[in-house]
């Protein structure tokens, strides 16, 4: 679950930016969602009226999958995305090697990545066993929700 402070922290952020929605899923698959409302209304200059901010923390369930499918030509093997957004990491540390290159046999569960958001690491892994058919991401860039990581064949 997200602190408070973690909360406060995103909102800030949020609201310095012109984005409208951002959502964040923890490696635990609680899902933060914060969507900002604009009023189109008439308004004197003398009277502003503040946009609406919403926020919704979402339990997973199984009859909504927690992946979208980014817009993409068909390619070889299934999708690995990412469960957040947040800085992607290859390799545990700078001088290891990556946890998996194209061509990589992984089982399922095996961690592929880390993705570092708000300060902490969190852990990639494995849905299925395979074969890494591809990275689709290079180190230290920084990935949406949803996003292909990998595909495993």
């Amino acid at each position: 679950m997200y602190s408070v402070e973690e909360i406060k922290e995103l909102l800030k952020a949020f609201d310095e930016s012109k984005a409208t929605k951002l959502a964040i899923q923890d490696a635990n698959g609680e899902r933060l969602t914060i969507t900002q409302k604009t009023e189109t209304a008439v308004v004197s200059p003398a009277t502003e009226q503040p946009a609406a901010v919403q926020v919704t923390v979402e339990k997973p369930s199984a009859a909504a999958p927690l992946v979208h499918e980014e817009k993409q030509p068909a390619e070889d093997g299934t999708p690995v995305a990412a469960p957040m957004i947040g800085v992607f990491y290859a390799a545990p540390s700078p001088d290891k090697d990556p946890y998996v290159t194209v061509g990589s046999k992984v089982n399922k569960g095996d961690v592929l990545c880390l993705i570092e958001a708000m300060k902490l690491m969190n852990e990639v892994t494995a849905e299925r066993s395979g074969e890494i058919a591809a990275v689709c991401v290079e180190n230290g860039q920084v990935v949406e929700f949803g996003q292909t990581l990998f595909r495993i064949k």
